[in-house]
């Protein structure tokens, strides 16, 4: 039987303890870290970071 993944994981304990207000906050917390991640690698850095 294959070990489940984090995300598996993650989404039966969203299901099992009906914590759906974690949903938003996750996605949330993703996009920040990939506008990081795109910011740091692009030429348009100096562009991003006038948003923060």
């Amino acid at each position: 039987m294959p070990k489940p993944s984090l995300i598996g994981d993650f989404i039966a304990f969203i299901r099992h303890e009906k914590k759906w207000w974690l949903l938003p906050l996750v996605a949330v917390l993703l996009a920040i870290a990939a506008l990081a991640v795109f910011a740091s690698s692009s030429p348009l850095a100096p562009f991003l970071y006038t948003l923060f």
